[in-house]
């Protein structure tokens, strides 16, 4: 029996070992952390059908798989990554939805038969199409039926994350930096592009936001009271961005990218990898670099940002901004580079020219110490209690993992199907329904059972 399945067995049958919980966890959990790993939902309870393991009270429904007929003629995608949810007019919940396809993903594509007209995609290719782009789901919460499916985005490659803006639309990020050449593409890659939440069965205009700087983008947050976009990277030595646009619901408009500089001693390089410099619960203020040719084909944005001073973090995943902060994750992060999460509280004058007034602060929120309690976090969200839910992608079983304000962690779902990660938790508007995909195996969740109310945190 492993760690994970040592810890989660005791917290089944009621064993009392908070000492060994207490080893366990002392040194990485975040500010005014407790020593009590026992999850507030109770213990998990194997699946009957072999799919996802919950607390007693929850239920899942399989709402799509790779390879399901869609409303508009074409399959479901495969490698369902980052998602986010809104609120439509009729009641309904649009689910937007990433796929992580590369260039020779052709079985995963949703096409098969047929193809959208050329036109549609944002690279056609040389004869071959870039597969990835977006898929959007319509479902009704109260009756709990998908109410259709369709195509949203095509023509772009590693739609891995991304975020949700303000103003009902989808930001997807492309995770690679290709350029146009003779032979396959037509266009450059690494960029983001938005897709806008409608139920109307329609493909996005497949505009790249180039002043978002192209690199190897994972997740996007909006700062719904500022304005102001942060962007994660996906390298071993990346940075961690702002976009100030020019205006809020034109991004394609332009705007100023900067990258997260912090001048406290120890703080230069954030990975703790080579001398354990930051611990939980330590604060640092931070400033912004302002960068310039961020559209390069060269994607050494991140070494030129750093040259001028930018901070260092360890593949920048999921991002999600709730509670007056932008929470963020560190994939392999930390001493033993199993994860970190942080919180970025912004100044009260984000973007601003008075901003050095009040710096905006970074906070290392939790960083792994065993991977058998958290192991290289991904994508993630903040609940509408407070928590996070946190997506593991890591080795051998797969978790999603929850984080309370106070730091302390539990598990909240096991992937009992296959070994593949968690991808793209999110809430329905109302929270009523938790969404989350388990990537390899292709398939869409919806979690419904006995929330906490909104007011807990």
């Amino acid at each position: 029996m492993n760690r994970r399945a040592f810890l989660n067995y005791a917290r089944t049958v009621g064993l009392g070992f908070a000492g060994l919980q207490f080893a366990a966890s002392c040194g990485y959990l975040g500010r005014e952390a407790t020593s009590s790993m026992t999850s507030p939902f109770g213990p998990l309870i194997p699946d009957p059908e072999g799919i996802l393991d919950l607390p007693r009270g929850f239920t899942y429904q399989i709402v799509s798989r790779t390879g399901d007929a869609m409303s508009d003629g074409y399959r479901v995608p495969g490698r369902p990554d980052g998602m986010a949810t809104f609120a439509l007019d009729n009641g309904t919940v649009a689910l937007i939805r990433n796929h992580e396809l590369n260039p020779d993903d052709d079985a995963l594509s949703g096409f098969h038969a047929s193809l959208p007209e050329e036109r549609a995609f944002y690279d056609f290719g040389r004869g071959r199409p870039a597969l990835g782009g977006t898929s959007t789901l319509i479902y009704n919460t109260a009756t709990r039926e998908v109410v259709q499916q369709s195509l949203s985005l095509v023509g772009t490659l590693r739609n891995c994350a991304g975020g949700a803006t303000p103003w009902n639309s989808w930001l997807t990020c492309e995770e690679v930096v290709l350029s146009a050449d003779d032979d396959r593409w037509e266009r450059d890659h690494g960029y983001v592009f938005e897709v806008p939440a409608t139920d109307q069965i329609q493909l996005a205009s497949p505009e790249p936001i180039r002043a978002m700087g192209r690199f190897n983008h994972e997740a996007v947050a909006v700062d719904p009271i500022s304005g102001c976009i942060y962007l994660t990277e996906d390298e071993h030595d990346g940075c961690l961005y702002r976009f100030i646009p020019n205006r809020r619901e034109k991004l394609t408009a332009g705007g100023k990218l900067q990258a997260m500089a912090i001048d406290v001693p120890g703080w230069r390089d954030t990975r703790n990898w080579d001398e354990v410099s930051i611990k939980p619960s330590d604060v640092a203020t931070v400033r912004w670099i302002d960068l310039d040719d961020v559209d390069n084909p060269m994607d050494d944005l991140r070494q030129r940002a750093q040259a001028k001073g930018a901070a260092i973090f360890a593949r920048g995943e999921g991002m999600w901004f709730g509670l007056d902060r932008v929470y963020f994750a560190c994939t392999n992060g930390g001493a033993i580079k199993k994860g970190q999460i942080w919180a970025y509280k912004p100044s009260l004058y984000e973007g601003q020219a008075q901003e050095e007034e009040d710096s905006g602060e970074l906070t290392l929120f939790v960083e792994s110490a065993d991977p058998g309690l958290l192991e290289n976090a991904d994508n993630l969200t903040v609940a509408p209690w407070g928590d996070l839910i946190v997506c593991e992608d890591g080795s051998g079983d797969q978790f999603l993992v929850g984080i309370q304000p106070d730091g302390s962690l539990y598990s909240f779902a096991r992937n009992a199907i296959s070994d593949s990660e968690f991808a793209g938790s999110t809430f329905s508007p109302d929270g009523s329904t938790l969404f989350v995909n388990i990537q390899h195996s292709g398939l869409t969740l919806a979690i419904h059972g006995p929330w906490p109310d909104r007011d807990r945190s």
